[in-house]
């Protein structure tokens, strides 16, 4: 007898990092799709894991996170946002931001409840949002220049709103929050209970003299925010898979109720070497530079080609919209890049509900040099 399995995500498969990653590596494309760094970690960060490996560091850490790590990012928060976060009871280490993104939504998220996401949307908020029973509801990013329409944002709110989900710097598209930005969300959320979830894993990349508008900065916005970020992203590893998040007393506690029974901790070792690297400053604070190079290279690679930029205002990606080359779909065009070109990148429509299509992709510039200089000769003969 054949089993009956009733799929919670029956519509959900491989993830388009994996697939298009998989289709790089069989066709030796140049691999610009997924987000990850073609370049290693500092070694001395690398040093520092083994020196509490071989210190004895081995077992269990706290469910909330090694309490060292836990008062350095307080002391950072404090620096950086002038947020006072306290690091007993407001801060959770995290195996990744994907899993305190989960842990968030589970937690404050009912069955019936209304969750309203930005799109295009990261692809792990609304399998999570349905898993819990919520109902997502999609508000659109504004083309070309991907702005939040705050108008919409308040017309999609119901007595059934429970949560907002907010990504700045925004992977896909590179767009940060301004001032008007959260001046607009100071005011949609006032008098609400409506909670927020901030996915702030590029908060050390931002470009071109602007700054990051993390909730934190706002106390208004922190009294009802989880504010998720990530180490691999600052620290070029993200195979560590260490995140975090900070949320006010209450939030922490339903928060690590979640926790505890999902990953309960997260690699001990890493932790004590992540918070004594926090001493190195500029390891974070030099990071905006770092790729703003980076980008600044690939467009000039590019410069010449029938590929258009879209501003790129924060974090590794670069949206390039291809309209002038072909009519294809971006998910046929991607495919056909890849196999045909040998440049892998990432169709923008699968973060869209409804797969909307402007012609454009995704490519990440998290690359070294010759490789964005390789990428670029290949486009500019497209």
């Amino acid at each position: 007898m054949k089993l009956r399995i009733h799929s919670k995500l029956p519509d959900v498969g491989t993830t388009i990092f994996t697939v298009m990653s998989k289709l790089a590596a069989e066709h030796q494309a140049l691999n610009l799709s997924q987000g990850f760094p073609e370049f290693d970690a500092s070694s001395d960060l690398i040093a520092l894991v083994n020196k509490y490996m071989k210190q004895g560091c081995n077992q269990y850490a706290p469910m909330q996170g090694v309490a060292e790590l836990r008062q350095k990012l307080s002391q950072k928060t404090l620096e950086l946002y002038g947020a006072v976060v306290d690091p007993e009871t407001e801060i959770t280490v995290t195996s990744g931001a994907t899993e305190a993104l989960y842990a968030a939504i589970t937690a404050v998220v009912h069955p019936g409840d209304e969750v309203i996401l930005v799109e295009p949307a990261y692809d792990s908020y609304e399998p999570a949002i349905r898993l819990s029973g919520g109902i997502p509801v999609h508000v659109q990013l504004h083309y070309p220049d991907y702005r939040v329409d705050w108008d919409q944002v308040q017309d999609a709110i119901t007595p059934k709103t429970r949560l907002i989900i907010l990504n700045s710097p925004h992977n896909p598209t590179g767009t940060i929050f301004g001032e008007d930005d959260i001046t607009a969300l100071i005011q949609i959320v006032a008098d609400t209970d409506i909670l927020i979830i901030s996915d702030e894993v590029y908060e050390h990349i931002v470009f071109d003299g602007r700054i990051h508008e993390s909730m934190l900065r706002y106390p208004e916005l922190a009294e009802r925010s989880f504010v998720i970020s990530s180490f691999g992203k600052t620290y070029h590893a993200t195979g560590w898979k260490i995140g975090y998040c900070m949320a006010p007393g209450e939030l922490s506690t339903e928060f690590r109720r979640i926790h505890q029974f999902l990953t309960f901790t997260s690699h001990t070792p890493t932790q004590y070497a992540l918070a004594e690297y926090l001493q190195n400053r500029s390891a974070y604070l030099d990071l905006a530079a770092f790729y703003r190079n980076k980008r600044d290279v690939f467009l000039e690679a590019i410069a010449g080609s029938r590929f258009r930029p879209l501003p790129c205002e924060g974090t590794y990606f670069q949206m390039l919209d291809y309209s002038e080359i072909s009519e294809k779909k971006d998910a046929d065009f991607a495919n056909w890049l890849t196999v045909e070109k040998g440049v892998a990148a990432i169709p923008p429509s699968v973060f869209y509900h409804g797969r909307d299509d402007h012609k454009v992709l995704r490519f990440c510039f998290a690359k070294n040099e010759d490789t964005l200089c390789k990428a670029g000769e290949i486009l500019k003969a497209v």
